[in-house]
């Protein structure tokens, strides 16, 4: 068992669990960069999922660079939640603005930060996946 692949697929299983919780059971209506994280995220649950249950090792080949978009994208989403100055750069110019917080954890904690965090535990241990061989870290 591959402790690093195993991480990457709990983190994309609870993030898209997470994201289907807040917008089917809560009714938060995603915003346009919720739905470019969605569409990066959800192919993680299965592709890591599958890779995971073949022990494929080479699977970060393909989900590192989601990952890292994800990343960029959660990450400019957090921002501009957290900065007023960035609104003028917003991006949603119809439907629910990018900028809303639906929720504020702790004075901090957004949706966005959370899918920030994932995206970054996945791509983390995609490297160290790609950084070892036959489970010893090279």
């Amino acid at each position: 068992m591959n402790k690093s692949l195993l991480l990457s697929w709990v983190a994309a299983l609870v993030a898209t669990i997470g994201s289907l919780y807040f917008s089917e059971v809560r009714h938060f209506i995603p915003c346009t960069l919720c739905w470019y994280q969605r569409i990066l995220m959800y192919p993680l649950a299965v592709i890591l999922g599958i890779a995971f249950y073949r022990n494929d090792k080479g699977i970060y080949i393909y989900a590192c660079p989601l990952a890292i978009i994800g990343m960029i994208v959660s990450g400019y989403h957090t921002l501009l939640q957290k900065i007023p100055y960035l609104e003028q750069f917003e991006m949603c110019t119809t439907g629910v603005p990018c900028a809303k917080d639906y929720l504020n954890w702790l004075g901090f904690i957004t949706i966005p930060m959370m899918a920030f965090v994932a995206f970054t535990i996945i791509a983390l241990s995609l490297f160290v996946l790609s950084r070892t061989k036959e489970g010893k870290y090279v």
